[in-house]
């Protein structure tokens, strides 16, 4: 074998084929942040499969068309899905600032890096802004975990309470992730703003964090499918 062929061997075997990397070289920091989000995933899994199971096990089940007709605060009726389709693109929108903040930081722009995430908490804060109306005001017509509006009779009212418990449940649990998101992208923000990236030189930090918020994002979807559309 040629000298220039076993020299190319070892370039490929090492990563530094055409300047590339090993797959296998990567930060130990962000290997565990996919081990974190694949055991979320489980929990969320768990949860979206054993929604469906009840859904589909009962003779009846609340019409989504039906109980999110309403924008809270503007009108009570006659708006199906509306509010929830803002809430999921505000969500989604503020899933590209993490991305545009991501870049910005692999190019060691602390003020770009600065404005996407404070648009990114902005997007954030009114998700859970929205949420909470939402909450406010399906419990003001009766929804709550163990309770359902007084019209729900007969064999209605077991998969109506179902719904109700599973809802704030699950949109809770995923609230509280959002959340959780907020308050990690708020830290990492004042650590840009004081320089500690550009002290280190690397904003990996910054990679990380928009790593859970594209999960939570990712995982808004599936729970919006579940509870909205299905």
């Amino acid at each position: 074998m040629s000298t220039t062929t076993v020299s190319q061997l070892d370039e490929v075997k090492t990563g530094a084929w055409d300047g590339g990397r090993s797959p296998f070289e990567i930060e130990y920091g962000k290997i565990m942040m996919w081990f974190f989000l694949l055991s979320d995933a489980f929990t969320f899994s768990a949860f979206l499969i054993y929604y469906g199971a009840q859904r589909f096990s009962k003779m009846s089940w609340p019409d989504p068309d039906e109980v999110f007709q309403s924008i809270p605060g503007i009108a009570d009726h006659g708006y199906p899905l509306v509010f929830v389709g803002i809430m999921t693109f505000i969500l989604i929108l503020s899933s590209v600032t993490m991305v545009l903040a991501v870049e910005a930081g692999h190019r060691m722009a602390k003020k770009e890096v600065v404005i996407w995430m404070i648009f990114t908490i902005i997007g954030g804060l009114t998700f859970l802004g929205c949420q909470a109306g939402e909450w406010s005001h399906l419990h003001h017509e009766g929804y709550w975990w163990g309770s359902i509006p007084s019209f729900y009779s007969g064999v209605d009212v077991i998969g109506a309470t179902q719904f109700a418990n599973l809802f704030f449940t699950i949109t809770g649990f995923h609230g509280f992730h959002v959340f959780s998101g907020v308050l990690i992208n708020i830290i990492i923000l004042l650590m840009t703003v004081f320089n500690v990236f550009q002290k280190r030189g690397s904003y990996l930090m910054v990679e990380k964090v928009g790593l859970y918020w594209h999960f939570v994002d990712l995982v808004w979807v599936f729970v919006f499918t579940f509870f909205y559309l299905v």
